[in-house]
């Protein structure tokens, strides 16, 4: 088969790899669709390798066919699923544990589904998990207008809470404001420490982080909770200790990839229970801002790095 591997000069080629090989437990898929995530670029860049197991190449989340299933798992030969992957979604197929992987939901095309598993996932657990969200909070969804903050904006209001974003232009601030959102701050523009001064923020979840972070987490409600998961804006800050205590803070770093297979899999039947109708019935949806085939990936991963997209980037596999 083949997959997108990355030269010695940080090109991406489509080259010829080894068969998957499943497992006794492991269902083996025909990738439609796979979907381009921020850390797809870092693990290019050689900064965010696979968790053992998993191959070489990127992609953490598709969408596909089922070619073959374990007699005693819920997938049958020809099923269509989507899935969170360690890695190896940029690629024809892909083994995988088969509770990694869920129906596409009904009236979805491969393409939508393969842009749910992992902004959905990570916005769950982040915010739900990590966060313990409830119905009347209000939320800080830094990034709004990308794939994860998409997702994570309608799961906010799905569950009753009140959604604070940041998005970097007006475009964007529209996406935004037609998803859900209630407070929208323009980075380039407004101040986010003051409108938090105005509205205090219960649960955050912050892809930037940056020298901003220190300023902005004293202006939380009392016991706030402030999810990092990565840092855009760069790795430093200065934190009012004072503050911090006083309010009863908390500061939290997560990551997806790297929790146990078993998690995930629960995370992701969650997530199935919680969502899927919604999906089915449009109150949910994924935002595709565009679709390249897989040997353009190269062209794929430029709109990313360029922060040009407002909702998913897609490869389409196969037609």
């Amino acid at each position: 088969m083949h997959a997108i591997l990355v030269d010695k000069d940080e090109a991406l080629v489509w080259s010829e790899v080894p068969d998957p090989t499943p497992r006794p437990d492991e269902i083996l898929v025909e990738i439609h669709a796979a979907a381009l995530n921020r850390a797809d670029l870092m693990q290019r860049a050689g900064n965010y390798p696979p968790p053992p197991g998993w191959p070489e190449w990127m992609g953490l989340e598709m969408a596909g066919v089922v070619l073959e299933a374990p007699a005693d798992s819920r997938w049958n030969v020809g099923d269509k699923v989507c899935a969170l992957l360690g890695g190896g979604g940029y690629a024809e197929r892909v083994a995988i544990p088969a509770d990694m992987a869920l129906p596409v939901p009904e009236g979805l095309s491969m393409v939508e589904a393969a842009a749910i598993p992992e902004a959905f996932l990570t916005s769950y657990l982040n915010l739900c998990i990590e966060g313990g969200m409830k119905a009347g909070d209000t939320v800080l969804i830094q990034a709004g207008a990308s794939g994860l903050g998409m997702a994570a904006i309608q799961l906010v209001k799905a569950l009753g809470g009140k959604v604070m974003t940041t998005v970097s232009t007006e475009e964007k601030a529209q996406f935004v404001r037609e998803l859900g959102a209630d407070i929208v701050i323009n980075r380039t523009t407004d101040d986010l420490g003051a409108a938090m001064d105005e509205h205090p923020v219960d649960v955050a979840m912050d892809c930037i982080s940056g020298p901003g972070l220190g300023q902005c987490i004293g202006k939380m409600a009392l016991g706030g909770r402030w999810i990092v998961i990565a840092t855009l804006g760069g790795p430093e800050t200065l934190i009012d200790v004072n503050t911090f205590f006083r309010r009863g803070l908390k500061l939290i770093g997560s990551t997806l990839r790297s929790r146990p297979s078993e998690l995930k899999a629960k995370l992701l039947g969650d997530i199935e229970a919680l969502l899927w109708s919604k999906f089915s019935s449009g109150a949910v949806k994924t935002v595709i801002h565009q679709t390249l085939p897989i040997v353009q990936a190269e062209a794929a991963h430029a709109i990313l790095q360029r922060r040009e997209n407002i909702g998913k980037v897609v490869l389409v596999v196969k037609d």
